[in-house]
């Protein structure tokens, strides 16, 4: 009887396959170049190893190749005849994932982790920002991710993957110290996890720790391979930080290396997400972002986005067709009705063409729905900063200047030392 790092049987009577797929899952679970090759040698080790395939499958969506995943997942179906309950039940998860049935792979997650707690790949698809729990649309999402991680520690404790996915959910509801504290105990045990990197770099921004944060990222990425999946995410971060230091070079440095349409290796979501948020907060800063970027950006939205379904996404993109002056796709999406947050990204489109057309008082009413409650579009706080940050701008530009400072000190303290928009000091 062999078993995975985590104690769970595996229907395989092959080392090899074995040792193969355990580092697949490591890759997967610390966001690191290499998960396709480890399961696919885990497949040529045992061809009928079943979570094999479905690890392959898991790779392939990260690697954005739906085709491969879903062969990889038809053939795991047809192999999970004979395998344990716990395995066909994995199977049966990623099915649901794979054919979009969101709700239903939520419901069978957290059925499954109930049984098997342990079995980490599929309970890894209810962490994290864009798990889904982070992207349900509901309200107190955050508190609800909180409660599936503690559930988890529980029966995994000291785990270097627990302990950063639970340290991410700590510092989204503002329990900084802790999170800080489950951050550097993973990175103790795995300093190659970038998702505990990831997270340590939220919660340093989240304390205005802008020199701490930048000095870290770019001594830790400097070991990271630029084909893995946070690769992108990590540089925006490190160009958050050059924007607030005034350093123009750096953040375009960054932006063109690693975050913009045809530099980046992330998924399509991070980039539309990262590049506009990033092009629109160094606009507000102060910077002169050539137009020629809006439309580059826009043009990636609407290959990858072209319909409202995703709203996270859909914020992101709806502004970059703002800024481009592509007034059909801005249309489409402040007229949206599918999405988990869709009565949200429909207003906050709104608000991006009056932005567009320099009509601030039509932006600051249109943005007000979304504003007392963000968290349901999706995203970490810093990433919604997007949003904050506009706000702060449309009450400067409409006069509402104490108002600002009221906004900042009761929603977004962080920027009490210095807020990232021209005009504000």
């Amino acid at each position: 009887m062999v078993q995975d790092r985590y104690g769970n049987v595996l229907s395989t009577g092959s080392d090899v396959a074995v040792a193969a797929y355990v580092e697949g899952v490591d890759h997967i679970l610390a966001a690191t170049y290499g998960a396709q090759e480890a399961f696919a040698r885990a497949i040529a080790a045992d061809e009928g190893f079943a979570l094999a395939h479905v690890g392959a499958a898991r790779a392939a969506m990260y690697a954005f190749d739906m085709a491969a995943a879903k062969a990889a997942l038809a053939r795991a179906a047809a192999l999970s005849g004979g395998v344990s309950a716990r395995e066909a039940s994995h199977v049966a998860v990623f099915g649901l994932l794979l054919s979009g049935q969101v709700a239903a792979a939520r419901r069978a997650v957290e059925a499954h982790v109930q049984d098997w707690p342990r079995d980490v790949m599929v309970a890894q698809v209810c962490t994290n920002i864009f798990g889904l729990i982070g992207l349900s649309g509901e309200p107190g999402r955050e508190a609800a991710q909180l409660a599936y991680t503690t559930g988890l520690f529980r029966h995994l404790g000291d785990d270097w993957w627990l302990l950063s996915v639970h340290g991410q959910a700590l510092c989204e509801v503002g329990r900084l110290d802790e999170a800080t504290g489950l951050m550097d105990r993973a990175l103790a045990l795995n300093n190659a996890n970038a998702n505990a990197s990831h997270f340590k770099a939220h919660t340093l921004y989240e304390r205005g720790e802008t020199d701490a944060g930048r000095a870290y990222l770019s001594d830790w990425l400097a070991g990271y391979d630029p084909r893995a999946l946070l690769h992108g995410h990590l540089s925006w971060h490190e160009a958050l930080w050059a924007l607030e230091q005034g350093d123009a070079t750096a953040l375009w440095r960054h932006y063109h290396g690693a975050i913009a349409p045809g530099c980046s290796t992330s998924l399509p979501l991070n980039v539309v997400a990262d590049g506009a948020a990033l092009l629109w907060r160094a606009e507000v800063a102060g910077i002169d972002v050539p137009p020629e970027e809006w439309r580059r950006m826009s043009a990636f939205a609407g290959q990858h986005f072209p319909d409202p379904g995703h709203s996270f996404a859909d914020m992101h993109a709806a502004l970059a067709h703002a800024m481009a002056g592509d007034g059909a796709a801005l249309a489409r999406l402040a007229e949206a009705r599918a999405g988990y947050a869709a009565d949200l990204v429909a207003p906050v489109a709104r608000a991006w063409g009056a932005v567009a057309r320099g009509d601030w008082a039509d932006a600051l009413e249109a943005l007000a729905p979304a504003m007392a409650d963000t968290a349901r579009l999706g995203g970490s706080r810093a990433q919604r900063d997007l949003l904050e940050l506009t706000w702060l701008v449309c009450l400067l530009r409409t006069g509402q200047r104490d108002e600002a400072r009221r906004a900042v000190a009761t929603r977004r303290p962080v920027f009490a030392k210095g807020v990232p928009v021209a005009g504000f000091a």
